[in-house]
């Protein structure tokens, strides 16, 4: 065999082992071993999504307690957000949305001059749902919620104590303001289950011992 390709075919294989070599070497050093145990395992929760949906629902607040304390004063400040599209004088015009003075207790979609949405009609049965001070609340926070179709883009006031306030204000804004709420209503309402339950029940009357064999029975 010619020389020249005994030196090639021992620097091919030369090279080879090198590299084999240096292959193994770093696998020596550079090896980790697999952990037996994951650090962390990320998990997704089934029903997750839903159970948030359910927790984040909104609740309604009774606007009537709150406004036994509300102050009238402060409410004049929140109706700046509503004096683009109403005034609350007597007399005051119609703009955007209607005047609002005598409101409280007012039908809906009643007042003389104003065109009202088909919404607003449908949702005042011809007069017979009144602006009562739960309807005012939960329109005045969500109007477009409360009463579907309603032509009012009025984002709402989403605080109950501005509502209460506001509300408060609206009352005062009539010839005859309306009775506030009756602050023993929902006391009242409570006593009698509280009471049904703290109750102890009545003892039964005692049964009259039968008197002995041979002896007499005790006078009535």
């Amino acid at each position: 065999m010619n020389s020249y390709v005994n030196m090639g075919v021992g620097a091919f294989l030369g090279t080879v082992f090198v590299l084999m070599s240096v292959s193994i070497a770093s696998e020596g050093i550079f090896h980790s071993e697999a952990p037996e145990k994951e650090g962390f395992t990320i998990v997704a929760e089934e029903g997750t999504s839903e159970a948030g949906a359910g927790g984040a629902a909104e609740v309604e607040v009774d606007i009537k307690p709150l406004l036994l304390k509300a102050d009238a004063s402060a409410g004049e400040a929140v109706f700046k957000k509503c004096a683009s599209c109403h005034t609350a004088d007597k007399g005051g015009a119609n703009k955007v949305g209607p005047n609002l003075w005598g409101l409280v207790n007012r039908p809906i979609a009643s007042h003389e001059g104003f065109s009202y949405s088909a919404g607003m009609k449908t949702f005042a049965e011809g007069g017979k749902v009144v602006w009562d001070y739960d309807h005012l609340s939960y329109f005045i926070e969500a109007p477009k919620k409360h009463v579907p179709g309603t032509a009012m883009g009025f984002a709402g006031v989403k605080k109950p104590d501005e509502r209460a306030n506001l509300i408060a204000w609206l009352r005062e804004q009539s010839d005859a303001p309306a009775a506030l709420p009756d602050a023993s209503a929902g006391s009242a309402e409570a006593a009698p289950a509280a009471g049904a339950e703290g109750a102890k029940p009545a003892e039964a009357p005692a049964t009259e011992a039968k008197p002995a064999e041979g002896q007499p029975a005790p006078a009535q």
